[in-house]
């Protein structure tokens, strides 16, 4: 197991591509740090791993909040003594043409998909730089490279993610600190739900797919280092 005695945290753990990531970790010999808002569903995915032999700490915690953050990372600390791996799942969407949209759900959007991120990589960047050794894994989306009409305001967060990710890879490089951007096309999650005449999700990515790829990365020889990885569905659905 390449991460047996590592340390991982994972946001947005409780559903989706934050939850195949840390039942991926945790099977790969990881403790895991499992944050979202919701503790009821924490607690299932805690369950999940502990009962196959992993280890796993949940704690709710909302990423927008800066104190909520530090608190969720400084209780890692008390239980685990240190922190080696970061991956930041958490991600909310809403749909809908510039013209219609409705700024409250931008502000949701760059909260969570751009704000919680950088608060939680850099409540992080003081064991990892202390450590010479750690790996932050942001989720982006494959909006980056293709357009898709109606994600403006996901779009928007997910490129500020992306070049907060290099600017950050570049200034971590002397510490022995990696950063990545993992950016997945379409995968089926509950982030569909509510998007009207979405792909057919049966061609999709899973989660688990995704989690594949965060695995390899988290992975690495600390020699070597993934920056930006892109996973889509081979059959050409966004």
């Amino acid at each position: 197991m390449k991460l047996a005695g590592q340390v991982a945290i994972v946001t947005g753990a409780g559903r989706g591509i934050g939850r195949a990531v840390a039942v991926a970790l945790a099977g790969d010999g990881a403790a895991v740090v499992l944050a979202a808002r919701s503790a009821r569903g924490l607690e299932a995915v805690a369950g999940e791993i502990v009962a196959a032999g992993g280890r796993a700490l949940p704690v709710a915690t909302d990423v927008r909040q800066e104190p909520a953050v530090a608190a969720m990372v400084t209780r890692a600390l008390a239980e685990y003594g240190r922190i080696d791996v970061l991956v930041t799942a958490a991600g909310t969407a809403a749909f809908g043409r510039i013209a219609d949209a409705k700024m409250a759900e931008w502000d949701e959007m760059l909260a969570v998909n751009l704000r919680g991120a950088v608060l939680c990589c850099r409540a992080v960047l003081p064991a990892m730089m202390s450590q010479r050794r750690g790996t932050i894994i942001n989720i982006g989306s494959v909006v980056t490279s293709r357009v898709l009409t109606g994600s403006a305001a996901y779009t928007a967060s997910k490129y500020g993610l992306l070049g907060f990710s290099r600017v950050l890879a570049d200034e971590m490089r002397s510490h022995g600190v990696r950063v990545g951007m993992l950016s997945a096309g379409a995968t089926d999650t509950p982030l569909w739900d509510a998007v009207p005449g979405a792909p057919d999700r049966a061609l999709m990515l899973k989660p688990e797919q995704v989690a594949e790829a965060a695995l390899l990365m988290a992975g690495l020889a600390p020699n070597a280092t993934l920056e930006e990885l892109t996973i889509l569905p081979a059959g050409g659905v966004l």
